[in-house]
């Protein structure tokens, strides 16, 4: 019988769990507190970048306790230099918000760099206010400053899988962040 990704499935490319699911949901109910106070009596527009995000968003989605609409940005690097942060955007948002109160909610912040622009790019629509959400946050390489508003967990340098963040398109399932064997994703030497 195969087993699944459940708490004790831990597949091979994977060193250790990082942040266990019981910690994640406990942490997304003190955000979701946070935020609820923050936000009472105005309507708050989630904004998520795909396919990452996702996770993140609609379990902090549920855990709110003032009303929320969803929206879904598509950004892709480019170019020789994608590391440099050049983005584009792949998908907009399907409403406008200006005038709206609009929380960026993220997975992951790394260099910040593909944040900072999202982040540019929504003031430039004129909302109500605009503030930052994320899951965890890797401040060792942070190159563009952010004004995060709402933090899930600080994490070191290390390659991270779970919970909506992947490794070529694998284990976003994981109701866990688990640390990657570094085996599995440096170059061979020959």
């Amino acid at each position: 019988m195969s087993r699944g990704p459940g708490k004790d499935f831990l597949p091979p490319e994977i060193e250790r769990v990082v942040i266990t699911a019981p910690r994640i949901r406990r942490r997304i109910r003190e955000l979701a507190g946070q935020i609820t106070a923050d936000y009472q009596g105005r309507d708050l527009c989630l904004v998520t970048v795909l396919r990452g995000g996702v996770f993140f968003l609609v379990d902090l989605a549920r855990a709110l306790g003032v009303p929320v609409s969803v929206e879904f940005l598509g950004i892709t690097s480019y170019g020789p230099a994608a590391r440099s942060g050049a983005v584009r955007l792949t998908k907009d948002l399907d409403e406008g918000i200006s005038g709206r109160h609009v929380l960026v909610v993220e997975d992951i912040v790394d260099t910040g760099l593909t944040l900072s622009y999202i982040y540019r790019n929504l003031q430039q629509r004129a909302p109500a206010s605009l503030a930052i959400c994320v899951l965890l946050d890797r401040p060792r390489r942070r190159i563009a400053d952010l004004p995060i508003a709402y933090r899930g967990f600080e994490i070191p340098d290390i390659f991270v899988v779970g919970y909506g963040l992947d490794w070529r398109q694998k284990y976003r399932n994981l109701p866990y962040i688990a640390s990657l064997r570094p085996s599995a994703y440096e170059p061979r030497a020959e």
